[in-house]
């Protein structure tokens, strides 16, 4: 038996911010919106807010989300609901600003801190204030799933929280929104979407209706994603990818996520990369590492993704689906931490604690393949400086 988590309401398609101040009056008349700087000076604010005033709703706006979201950015979020009694939350952004605003709304409800419901050791029994996710990245999947990651800045921890009460109460999908992201966040928040459908169908919680949102995700952003890292402005192409972001979210949150993923929230909080870049740097030496105890699953997510792959074997299947991503990683510039600038004796320094805090999360124990914390840290050490590996020795 499965159960399947989502947002009670999802309204998807062109110009679907529109509804943002009808859907926003079902949840009360005085809202915080959690945003950033950039979506200030495009406007976006600017025209929540006015849809927010249209419907008679009052708002504040918190706009101290920049980069990776952090425990400190939910005590700010929290301190002006309090201070200015908001009654729900309109989250407009990336991935950092909607997993604030989940954080928020839950601690809001249910006390403590955020980094008590780390590891379920704080369960949220209360409702979240309830909280419109408007995602304008078209990557992440946030505004889909049960989970929040969040680092802890006192000890450079990024604490990936799962809990049903962080799902949002809406989620509202616009493209439109996606066609400013630049070429790099193009590049991060893709491969994120990627690695988020690849681990869904690997993992060890998939199941029937995980899998056919993972292939679908992964079809699309494999026929999609080149064109809006060079073609920004095309806006069907941008629409393919939202829409597989969001399924591949919707496929993660119920199938779990795996090693990459587990590796990389650690480089994230230490070296400060974008989720999305960590992920397409981890993921040559996760898939040489996976590939052995996955190549069925793999022959099998090829064909469904790419038909006319059925009349290759299985081995030849699966190497040709990995060959596609490595592609996609290099055609999007993706290089490796030893080229991103980290310093290799921090970054030596660290694997151990990384490789920690990769097995606390628990992803790791969701792989095909389950690392222990030598071969973890022996994973990170391949990865500093790790060119893709020829595509004909895949399996070698």
């Amino acid at each position: 038996m499965h159960t399947m988590q989502f947002p009670k309401e999802l309204v998807y398609g062109q110009d679907s911010l529109q509804q943002v101040g009808l859907l926003s009056k079902k949840l009360g008349n005085r809202a915080l919106i959690i945003s950033d700087e950039v979506m200030r000076e495009l406007g976006v604010v600017a025209e929540v807010s006015e849809l927010l005033y249209d419907q008679n709703i009052d708002s504040v706006v918190y706009l101290g989300i920049a980069g990776e979201p952090k425990d400190t950015y939910v005590t700010d979020a929290l301190q002006l609901i309090r201070q200015q009694q908001c009654d729900h939350i309109v989250a407009v952004g990336g991935g950092s600003c909607i997993d604030t605003a989940k954080a928020a709304a839950v601690v809001h409800t249910n006390g403590g801190q955020i980094r008590d419901y780390m590891n379920q050791a704080k369960m949220a029994i209360e409702p979240g204030l309830p909280l419109i996710a408007v995602p304008t990245t078209g990557g992440t999947g946030s505004e889909v799933t049960d989970a929040t990651v969040i680092t802890d800045v006192s000890d450079e921890m990024k604490m990936m929280i799962k809990q049903p009460a962080f799902m949002p109460e809406v989620a509202i999908v616009d493209p439109r929104l996606t066609l400013t992201t630049p070429r790099e966040i193009t590049a991060a928040v893709g491969i994120d979407s990627v690695t988020h459908a690849l681990e869904a169908y690997l993992s060890k919680d998939a199941h029937p209706f995980t899998d056919q949102l993972a292939v679908n995700a992964l079809s699309l952003l494999l026929d999609n994603l080149r064109d809006v890292y060079h073609h920004g402005d095309r806006y069907e192409a941008r629409h393919q990818v939202m829409y597989a972001a969001m399924l591949a979210g919707m496929a993660f949150s119920n199938a779990s996520l795996c090693l990459v993923h587990g590796m990389s929230r650690p480089i994230g909080a230490k070296f400060h990369v974008p989720h999305g870049i960590s992920n397409a740097m981890l993921l040559p030496v996760v898939l040489e590492y996976t590939v052995p105890a996955c190549e069925q699953r793999l022959y099998e997510l090829a064909c469904k993704v790419r038909p006319e792959r059925e009349s290759l074997s299985q081995a030849d299947g699966a190497k040709a689906l990995v060959e596609d991503l490595l592609r996609l990683c290099q055609d999007l510039n993706i290089g490796n931490f030893q080229s991103y600038g980290i310093s290799e004796e921090d970054y030596m320094k660290s694997r151990e604690k990384m490789a920690e805090e990769a097995l606390l999360s628990g992803s790791p124990g969701n792989n095909p393949r389950v690392p222990d914390k030598k071969e973890i840290v022996t994973l990170y050490e391949r990865a500093y400086a790790y060119q893709y590996f020829a595509l004909d020795e895949i399996n070698r």
